[in-house]
């Protein structure tokens, strides 16, 4: 007998439609799974023999072939296990379902026959429903990542026996129900505020402007100055999230297996902060299956890099093509898979290995030649990608320990940063793209016009400051940013020379 059902699989971020065929023939017991299974999915039938068995279903005693179509596409995980336990249960007739044909199934097995989350739930259901798929069955533990998405009804179950009696109309079960992203943003409540910094108004302006233009930056300055809080308070200033942008992250973050449970979408902006010791496959992503990377989970958020040069020379040299393209392409055997990894790059250092160079307040005991040594850890092409150089120094002890002094909120700074950005999205309404670090060469021509007097100020810095092309175009995205921020529809002179002050760390430090 042969028995047919739906499933979905993954490639990336992206699905595909899995047709998961069971037929029964005259032989001696066997249990063969063809279609290119990884090793997790032909360990599967251990597991789908003892979860029926123990579910008091009747198990095939007969010569049992499993096919997973497209038979050329690699499948790999334990999501197989559900879909195949059905179409045996079908051919046994355990199962007698006339509408199972707009089922999708999706789980894994355990021998007690309970059904256990999966990776790649959100993405998979996004494909259902694209393909035209109405239902769907999922773990139950995985409902929460399935509230959001409309168009399909997804049922949770936690056993195989429920489902077989849900699909045999013994017990009814209703679709698991829907809930809305603003109600998750109103719930909104950040530890990190920038109330809570005292002092550095520079370094606070520059993170502005940065928030409001998806800017690269880099804090130079001595320990202890406030870099890892400023860069660990900047979500709490960037723009929420839309439910597209959620989407998008949700997906890498179900599919690296980090997604929470009880909350079902990432409603707030990523913050990765991966250890100095990271390797190049768990920043870039890779690994046997090409997993997504610190990027990618970073992917609409920030990649906050604590003491740049203390990383790998390769490693951090890696990420040279996502922060031009915003998307990284992980090649391995077995697929070659193109993840998003459109992230805001926040990086600090000490100027030196004792830490005190350039210090107001502080000694610096090291030589130039060592100074030289550390600082040529970050190569020159790596920071021409960052677009504000920005120099924190020492607090003041007046600054630190002021009671009556009040900080400006993230709440406050969040508002700009949400009218400068209203004033992007307007100006790129007819393309794919929604801030200033993303214009094309062709968009800055259009809306980075300058006048007389910022020509001539940008060719004196261009000279003094030997900026490369990509320093220079750069410097223009970060000044059209500034003028956004003070509702200037142009670039003025001073919008210009407050953007190339963030660039005069190259010649200070003499990278």
């Amino acid at each position: 007998m042969l028995a047919k059902v739906r499933s979905l699989g993954l490639i990336g971020v992206q699905g595909y439609e899995v047709r998961v065929e069971a037929d029964l023939n005259k032989g001696l017991p066997k249990f063969d799974t063809v279609g290119l299974p990884d090793a997790t999915i032909k360990e599967s039938k251990e597991r789908i023999r003892s979860a029926i068995q123990n579910s008091n279903l009747r198990f095939p005693i007969t010569k049992v072939t499993v096919n997973l179509a497209p038979a050329d596409v690699k499948k790999e995980g334990p999501m197989y296990d559900l879909p195949i336990a059905v179409a045996l249960l079908i051919c046994t007739q355990e199962i007698v379902c006339p509408n199972l044909s707009e089922y999708s199934f999706l789980g894994e097995l355990s021998l007690d026959g309970s059904i256990h989350k999966i990776n790649g739930v959100l993405p998979a259901l996004i494909t259902a429903r694209n393909l035209g798929h109405k239902k769907v069955i999922i773990p139950k533990e995985n409902s929460k990542e399935a509230s959001f998405i409309e168009e399909i009804d997804a049922y949770g179950v936690s056993s195989l026996k429920e489902l077989v009696e849900f699909l045999n109309g013994t017990i009814e079960l209703l679709p698991i129900p829907k809930m809305k992203f603003s109600d998750l943003k109103s719930l909104d409540k950040q530890a990190n505020d920038f109330c809570y910094i005292r002092g550095q108004q520079k370094a606070k302006r520059a993170l502005e402007i940065a928030a409001a233009g998806g800017h690269n930056a880099l804090m130079i300055g001595p320990p202890g100055a406030g870099k890892t809080m400023l860069a660990r308070s900047l979500p709490t200033i960037m723009p929420d999230m839309t439910f597209d942008e959620a989407l998008e992250v949700t997906k890498i973050h179900s599919i690296a297996g980090i997604l929470d449970n009880n909350e079902g979408i990432v409603w707030q902006r990523p913050f990765r902060s991966p250890h100095h010791t990271t390797t190049l496959i768990a920043l870039c992503g890779g690994g046997r299956n090409a997993k997504p990377g610190e990027i990618s989970m970073a992917h609409n958020g920030v990649l906050f890099l604590d003491e740049l040069p203390e990383y790998n020379r390769h490693t951090i040299e890696s990420l040279r093509q996502p922060l031009e393209d915003g998307v990284i392409t992980v090649a391995r055997n077995i697929a070659t898979i193109d993840y998003p990894a459109d992230f805001m790059l926040i990086a600090s250092m000490n100027p030196c290995p004792c830490g005190n160079y350039g210090s107001k307040k502080r000694e610096c005991k090291c030589s130039q030649a060592v100074i030289q040594k550390y600082l040529g850890k970050v190569s020159g092409p790596l920071l021409d990608r960052i677009d504000l150089h920005i120099d924190v120094d020492d607090i003041n002890y007046d600054d630190l320990v002021a009671k009556d002094k009040l900080e400006e909120s993230s709440e406050t700074i969040k508002q700009r940063v949400n009218r400068a950005r209203e004033i992007q999205l307007k100006r790129y309404q007819n393309s794919n793209h929604f801030c200033n670090s993303q214009m094309t060469n062709a968009e800055m021509r259009k809306y980075c016009l300058l006048d007389e007097e910022g020509s001539s100020l940008m060719q004196d810095a261009f000279d003094l400051l030997k900026l490369s092309a990509r320093s220079y175009t750069r410097i223009l995205k970060v000044a059209r940013t500034i003028a956004d921020l003070e509702g200037s529809e142009n670039i003025k002179a001073e919008h210009l020379a407050e953007a190339i002050g963030y660039r005069t760390l190259d010649k200070k430090y003499q990278f």
